[in-house]
């Protein structure tokens, strides 16, 4: 049997403010809005990979974000071509770095990363290959 990765998928408070932050500032496309069950939601294409949102269903029981480390889902990597000029511009559109533009180390090897927090809390890796 083999396994390949096909998707990720985000249950988030404002479907459209999500949307937003992926395709407006991000740069995925919006491959389709439907419903997943009784949920409104939206699939993303991110440089081939997807991206699935959907609303909370009733009844779902939604115990937290992600502004606390847990067991699970802890952030997505997204590879940039220039780490300054992405961090620049997500904090001129009010995104908050935890972590700013590090300098590659002996922890980072041949890269360079930032973590910002997106909607719902989302802990999002930036990373830049360095030659």
């Amino acid at each position: 049997m083999k396994y390949r990765y096909h998707h990720i998928h985000l249950i988030c408070r404002d479907l459209p403010t999500t949307e937003a932050f992926f395709t407006t500032d991000l740069g995925a496309a919006l491959v389709e809005r439907r419903k997943f069950g009784t949920a409104d939601g939206a699939i993303l294409d991110l440089g081939g990979t997807r991206i699935y949102l959907r609303t909370h269903r009733d009844g779902d029981a939604i115990t937290g974000d992600s502004s606390n480390p847990r067991f699970g889902y802890d952030h997505i990597g997204l590879q940039v071509e220039d780490l300054d000029a992405a961090h620049r511009a997500l904090s001129a559109k009010g995104y908050v770095f935890f972590m700013p533009p590090q300098q590659p180390g002996a922890v980072l090897g041949d890269m360079r990363i930032a973590f910002l927090k997106g909607p719902d809390n989302i802990s999002v890796e930036l990373l830049q290959l360095l030659e």
